[in-house]
């Protein structure tokens, strides 16, 4: 006999209780629980619409077990094979997530028109036909051998997959999907959590890749139980803002490969263009400097990435000084701004500060601390730094400039770019392994030495 139960599970962290809580104990959130009906089927049923292999497997011992090389299938995507470790590993499964609007549909509809097998794409939110408008804006759509299929039932998802047998399976998304043994409804956390199981066990079975298309709560996590990120091979997180054309792909787990890379798409009318060379796109395009720019040899993963960095310092009009960024941390800058105050004696109390990184980013690498220092410094004394020179630096709260992480991969890519000048750490740049031949170093140990050398 069937068994029908209600309990309520909260949507951030996957707990249950019997009743209605109004603050998570597991998590700390407020309001995230929801009713669900649970039903408990027999032991003995059997609901599988595809093949499940009984086969008992005795244990092995690791030294008789063969060592064999993964073998992946390259996208057509440089960006994203970049991102994932080279390609797709057959039989994985990798969730996608990123905010509303954002182009995770596009992205992954573009990669399986460029896929060169067959591909079945199944959304739970638009229809064939808003797709295959979208395929044809993306120039692919008489020419691809994707099939589309516009279903929310899980069992019928499976039972076409069992018959079309493609070499990739993309869900769009997640929580649109329902299984018909639950009785909760589609997006709940029990839903989404089997779902994922469900696939996961077909993936393994069939050797089939699958992508899954997640979407992320207000405060930018993925939605559903934390439990669903554990279940995937791969977690991947499509970053960038709706009034830039830039956009960040991040691996923030990955079994088969490293979490360190970072793939640049720039949004076009078209589709996602792979930017091969950001750094170039993201540095000033004029021919003169204005006071207050600097340029900073950063990295994202482990891609050297040249970004300015544009301060504005103005006195303050309404009586209380203002402190606002864009794409940096306020609280880094209040930071600096003590450090120049106290170790170099410029005042900021009276006087607003405005910090932006050009090209909506958003910078966590310690070493654009140099560029931002020479930036305000550079926008309160109301002298240009010449476009031709770089900074790569962490500053400590004495005042000294501590050495970064590659910081010959950093000063490659400014000799690249035509820089004639950087500023880094004397405590790294005397153990250099190698001369640079066009870019001359200039190595400093506290700010006093780079105002003297910059600004005096």
């Amino acid at each position: 006999m069937i068994k029908i139960k209600t309990q309520y599970s909260c949507n951030s962290c996957g707990a249950t209780s019997l009743k209605w809580i109004g603050k998570c104990p597991s998590c700390q959130e407020w309001n995230t629980y929801q009713e669900e009906r649970i039903t408990k089927t027999p032991l003995h049923s059997n609901h599988s619409t595809f093949n499940l292999n009984n086969e008992s497997h005795a244990p092995i011992a690791i030294s008789n077990i063969q060592s064999t090389t993964i073998s992946r299938t390259p996208t057509g995507d440089s960006e994203f094979d970049r991102v994932i470790g080279g390609g797709i590993v057959p039989g994985s499964i990798t969730l996608l997530g990123g905010n509303p609007g954002i182009g995770k549909s596009t992205l992954l509809l573009q990669l399986a028109i460029q896929w060169n097998n067959k591909v079945l794409y199944v959304s739970g939110e638009e229809s064939s036909q808003q797709i295959k408008l979208r395929a044809d804006r993306l120039g692919g759509g008489d020419q691809s051998d994707a099939f589309i299929l516009s279903e929310t039932n899980l069992e019928k998802v499976l039972l076409a997959t069992q018959k079309l047998d493609p070499s990739l399976i993309v869900i769009d998304s997640i929580q649109t999907m329902h299984s018909s043994m639950l009785e909760s409804a589609p997006g709940t956390v029990s839903q989404v959590r089997d779902c994922t199981t469900m696939l996961q066990r077909f993936a393994k079975e069939t050797n089939t890749p699958i992508i899954l298309i997640g979407h992320i709560t207000k405060e930018g996590a993925l939605a559903g139980p934390k439990v669903l990120e554990h279940i995937v091979d791969t977690v991947l997180q499509f970053e960038g803002d709706n009034k830039h054309v830039f956009r960040l792909l991040r691996s923030l787990k990955n079994r088969f490969g490293s979490t360190d890379e970072l793939g640049i798409y720039e949004m076009h009318h078209s589709g996602m263009t792979p930017v091969s060379n950001p750094s170039k796109m993201l540095l000033n395009q004029s021919d003169h400097s204005s006071s207050g720019n600097a340029v900073s040899a950063t990295l994202e993963g482990q891609r050297p990435i040249l970004i300015e960095t544009q301060a504005l310092v103005s006195s303050a009009v309404y009586g209380t000084p203002q402190r606002s960024t864009t794409g940096f941390d306020i609280r880094r800058l209040h930071m600096l701004l003590a450090v120049l105050e106290k170790r170099c004696g410029l005042f900021f109390g009276q006087s607003d500060v405005f910090l932006n990184i050009a090209g909506g980013l958003k910078v966590t690498d310690p070493a654009i601390d140099l560029a931002v220092l020479s930036a305000l410094i550079s926008s309160l004394e109301d002298v240009t730094i010449p476009l031709s020179t770089c900074f790569a630096g962490e500053v400590g709260l004495s005042g000294e400039i501590r050495s970064v992480s590659r910081l010959e991969q950093r000063i490659l890519e400014a000799e690249r770019l035509g820089f004639t000048r950087i500023f880094l750490s004397k405590f790294h740049a005397e153990n250099l392994d190698f001369r640079p031949t066009h870019i001359e170093i200039h190595p400093v140990g506290d700010i006093s030495k780079l105002y003297e050398g910059l600004f005096v």
